[in-house]
């Protein structure tokens, strides 16, 4: 949860923020920010999961460590975007798991669905090993069997992510009240020979419209599609120019396109096994499918999607400067990367040998790592793309009156 003492932290870095506003062409956050009189909880994790993590602010931040107001806004936004999941999490006593999430527990996930997996093998009488070589499926699991049970898991994780998705949106929804201070007490609202914002900009700062972010306004159709189109380009992993930073000195597109990689593989995926539900209810046609038909390739092509995409997240992750991230986090995004890798190597391995003696535990554990990941994916990083949409959505509804 949000504690207060993260709560005031961040009021504070967005405050100093807010009064030198050198860094408002970076990215949304910055725009967002200036249009807020004061930052309440709801505000900070709207901010949070605006932010994408560029890092560009960091470097360019004249008050950032070793300065003594040690100001580092991506990983404070990072920290309160963690207590955001938890704020947002449904049931609430299952809230821990996002700090208690890594590697071990996700192993233990697996480990666990695996074991189920195999026990219903066992009791449909399939041949273990050697497996059919007809490569059928459902002759391991029934079908009836492998429905209801990844239909009950991808349900209660709908309606976890469904609930978290309303309840974020509607925490970034709150107005601010009228007739507030924009900064904290104390504080200056612009640095000294700083002007409060870009030239040729308006806002409440220079005389400018009132901020739409102040009357609530309602998302136009314009808007909509402006959010879902930043949301579906990752358009700010861009940062303020052509790259991302992975330290001060150095910039790569490689953190956006394995984003890209592990989002649209992702949908692929998704869209395989849609399309083979329309097949066997619709059309009457069982598995196993052809290499050439419609399910496989787009289960092929999103499996290679999901294994580049977080293979290279990994590696883009571990030369990334550490303080652009909150190191609380790091078996969350381990564990999803994990989860993400080991479901599409599993799943392309099994299509390859599904006609091979090891057919039925190499199914086992493939469903063993799906049904893993569907009951962990309400309560690990796989939330942050939702809240980041939502956030998308808020920004374009205020850029976009």
């Amino acid at each position: 949860m949000l504690s207060p003492e993260t709560i005031e932290a961040g009021r504070h870095m967005l405050a100093v923020c807010n009064a030198c506003r050198y860094c408002e062409g970076y990215c949304p956050v910055f725009p967002a920010m200036e249009n807020r009189l004061v930052f309440e909880k709801g505000d900070l994790a709207y901010l949070a999961n605006l932010c994408h993590n560029c890092g560009e602010c960091l470097y360019a931040c004249q008050y950032a460590p070793p300065h003594e107001f040690g100001i580092d806004l991506p990983r404070k936004l990072a920290e309160i975007r963690l207590g955001s999941y938890e704020e947002y999490c449904w049931p609430e006593p299952l809230s821990a798991a996002f700090r208690q999430h890594s590697v071990k527990t996700a192993s233990a996930v697996v480990l666990g669905s695996s074991a189920v997996m195999l026990a219903l093998a066992v009791m449909s009488g399939a041949d273990i090993w050697p497996a059919d070589p007809a490569g059928d499926f459902y002759r391991v699991v029934p079908h009836s069997v492998m429905v209801a049970l990844f239909g009950l898991a991808g349900a209660f994780a709908a309606l976890v992510l469904t609930i978290g998705c309303a309840r974020a949106m509607r925490s970034f929804r709150a107005l601010v009240a009228p007739g507030l201070s924009p900064v904290a007490p104390g504080l200056s609202p612009v640095a000294p020979g700083l002007s409060p914002v870009a030239p040729g900009l308006s806002g409440p700062a220079n005389g400018g419209a009132k901020s739409p972010a102040l009357q609530g306004p309602a998302l136009r159709l314009s808007g909509l599609w402006s959010g879902l189109r930043d949301a579906l380009t990752l358009r700010h992993l861009h940062g303020s120019g052509a790259d991302c930073p992975d330290s001060e000195e150095q910039r790569s597109p490689w953190r956006r396109r394995f984003h890209h990689c592990t989002m649209y593989g992702f949908l692929l995926c998704f869209a395989s096994t849609s399309v083979a539900a329309l097949y066997h209810v619709v059309f009457s046609w069982r598995a196993p499918y052809g290499y050439a038909s419609l399910p496989v390739l787009l289960g092929t092509l999103g499996g290679a999607g999901l294994l580049i995409g977080p293979a290279g997240l990994f590696a883009v992750r571990r030369r990334r400067d550490p303080a652009l991230a909150d190191p609380g986090q790091d078996g969350l995004d381990t564990a999803f990367i994990l989860m993400l890798f080991m479901t599409s190597a599993t799943g392309l391995l099994l299509l390859a040998l599904r006609g091979q003696p090891s057919m039925t535990l190499l199914l086992v554990v493939h469903l063993g790592f799906v049904l893993g990941l569907f009951l962990t994916l309400p309560y690990g990083k796989f939330v942050h793309g939702l809240y980041r949409t939502a956030a998308l959505l808020k920004y374009a509804s205020e850029a976009n009156p």
